[in-house]
């Protein structure tokens, strides 16, 4: 099999991206938003009253008013109090419903992103970046959405409405507080620039620490064979301190960032109180105005607090959603967006051709095929030989439509696959590759991936095409049994059968196998075979011969070395050529002869 290609992952949208992205879903639903932004604005407005109340109560008593004041304005108070509470946990809720709604559309189009991408693009990225963006993003996103965003988004209603206060009050006193906002501002602008790439990069190194875990896991059998469990751990080990240590910045440098932020407070504290002295002694505002105007920017110390304590987990969310909205607009990107072609596929089979076929990995410096040309006439087989890293793999995803070729063409019949997209070309070739695998759920659901409209007797025909319909008739419930995660278990020849059935299903004209039968043991091997002959019957068929016998039973041969076709023909032809071919074929009679194992 060829070696993967060096992961490139998925595009990372910018900030006015996603907040655009943002823009246009509120606009695009606008009730919830307006409620949100009402609710969050009345209780703003309401936990300022007190305040107001409160410099009434100072001016009252300043100038000898009676008592009785004091009655009135407590109940207006806690009037007040009580319906701003209610408010901001109006506000909260829609905020956070909000926020909910926002990350169900984005996580649910981040997947239709991923599932209709090419799967060369998702290979190519790797399965830890995009199951960190599903996952580990989805999560931080999820957990801002709940606390960080609904409470910032009140913070800041609440600190432009206390401002307001300020200036409506004496336009010095606002101007005064207002001072500390270039304090405020320099601070941000310190810490957003640098901030952002780090949350950014602490994002991408959790996707290649899941890359790692992932890698190894997948292939334990053969790290345990090879005696690398120390090297693996070692690799993940890695992995893990890049995260620890980039996390550990971020946490230093937002220390960094408080700083600044109590620096403002003083600043902006300090000279209300200041003006508002001289103010008083000059007779030119009351010691009630100078008295609210020193509690409202008091009071922004609480949102502006909560501002500064949430802004770590906001930038997080922030970071999240920027790799997300990314994926949406992946096919934006560098990557080649094909035509969308319509293709009336049938059962009749096509013909294959392949024209001066050449591929490259990206960063790769050397090709993977050099002008491969290969052609299969309508309804006929033709089985891929060579050693491990010949280019068998990616010639068959090549035709299967799961790349983009350097140089030359794949066509089948009349359409060029550079002009279809990926469900254009999966209407033409249906490709089963040795990682199948078994959905949760009744196995009748799972079948039905291939054809959604399929009665029960056109899939159990399907299993009785691939000899599986004794051992599903077995089940307990039959086809409505559950298989899978928390269902039957099911072995690897049963597991490549239940594929093999998809395939008789799917109804393409064209079939590519990429050592479909490779998992099983040497008797299922065997049986395996012979269900994939006959799910590829009357089919056009391209198969990576994993085994020998699967190249005789092809009606034709193509030895592949170093990128390049050396050799086509008959089994016949290729044995009495007596070259590369004819060479495996003596060594594998050889090897049969001395042993029962047949080889790998």
């Amino acid at each position: 099999m060829t070696t993967s290609a060096p992961a490139k992952i998925l595009r990372t949208a910018s900030g006015r991206e996603a907040s655009r992205w943002v823009f246009d879903h509120c606009r695009s639903a606008p009730v919830l938003p307006i409620a949100t932004a009402v609710a969050t604005v009345a209780g703003a407005v309401l936990q300022i009253v007190p305040v107001f109340l409160l410099g009434t109560v100072v001016d009252g008593v300043v100038q000898g008013r009676d008592a009785s004041m004091l009655w009135t304005t407590g109940i207006a108070t806690v009037v007040s109090a009580l319906a701003g509470a209610v408010m901001t946990a109006i506000s909260t809720y829609l905020v956070g419903r909000l926020g909910a709604e926002l990350l169900a559309r984005l996580r649910e189009g981040a997947v239709r992103a991923v599932l209709g991408m090419p799967s060369a693009r998702v290979e190519q990225a790797g399965r830890g970046d995009v199951l960190s963006r599903v996952g580990d993003d989805v999560a931080v996103i999820s957990a801002g959405f709940r606390t960080a965003v609904p409470t910032m988004f009140s913070a800041v209603v609440l600190v432009v409405i206390a401002t307001t206060g300020m200036f409506g009050l004496d336009w010095r006193l606002g101007l005064a507080g207002a001072c500390a906002l270039p304090a405020y501002w320099l601070a941000l602008r310190w810490y957003l620039p640098r901030s952002q790439p780090l949350y950014r990069a602490r994002s991408e190194a959790q996707a290649d620490r899941a890359q790692a875990l992932i890698s190894g896991l997948d292939g334990i059998a053969t790290v345990r064979a090879y005696r690398l469990e120390n090297a693996f751990r070692d690799r993940v080990t890695a992995e893990s301190w890049r995260v620890r240590n980039i996390g550990v910045d971020v946490f230093h440098f937002f220390g960094r960032f408080i700083g600044r932020e109590n620096r403002a407070e003083f600043i902006g504290l300090g000279l209300i109180i200041v003006v508002g002295y001289l103010l008083v002694t000059g007779g030119q505002s009351s010691l009630g105005q100078v008295s609210v105007a020193a509690l409202l920017f008091h009071k922004l110390f609480v949102p502006l607090g909560l501002i500064m304590a949430f802004f770590d987990e906001a930038q997080k969310s922030g970071a999240g959603v920027t790799r997300l909205v990314g994926v949406l607009t992946e096919s934006g990107g560098d990557e080649l967006v094909r035509s969308a072609v319509a293709v009336d596929a049938d059962a009749r089979p096509l013909p294959v051709s392949v024209r001066g076929l050449s591929f490259r990995y990206p960063d790769s410096e050397h090709d993977v095929l050099r002008d491969v040309d290969l052609e299969i006439p309508a309804g006929t087989s033709l089985a891929l030989v060579g050693a491990t890293g010949a280019g068998k793999t990616t010639l068959a995803a090549l035709v299967a439509g799961t790349g983009t070729p350097l140089t030359g063409s794949v066509r089948i019949g009349s359409h060029d696959l550079a002009d279809l997209d990926e469900a254009g070309a999966r209407a033409l070739v249906s490709i089963l590759t040795q990682e199948a695998h078994v959905f949760a759920g009744p196995l009748a659901e799972d079948l039905r991936l291939a054809a959604p409209d399929a009665t029960d007797d056109e899939l159990m025909d399907a299993l009785r095409t691939v000899g599986a319909d004794t051992w599903v008739e077995a089940l307990p419930s039959g086809l409505r049994t559950e298989v899978g995660e928390g269902g039957e278990r099911l072995d690897a020849t049963k597991v490549a059968q239940i594929a093999l059935a998809r395939l008789v299903l799917g109804r393409s004209p064209v079939v590519v196998l990429d050592e479909s039968t490779a998992e099983a043991g040497s008797q299922g091997a065997a049986a395996l075979e012979r269900a994939a002959l006959a799910a590829c019957r009357g089919r056009t068929t391209l198969l990576v011969a994993h085994r020998l016998t699967q190249a005789v039973a092809a009606d034709r041969i193509a030895v592949l070395n170093s990128g390049r076709v050396l050799e086509q023909g008959t089994h016949e032809e290729l044995v009495a050529l007596g070259g590369r071919y004819a060479a495996l074929w003596a060594a594998w009679r050889f090897g049969t002869a001395h042993t029962d194992c047949v080889p790998r």
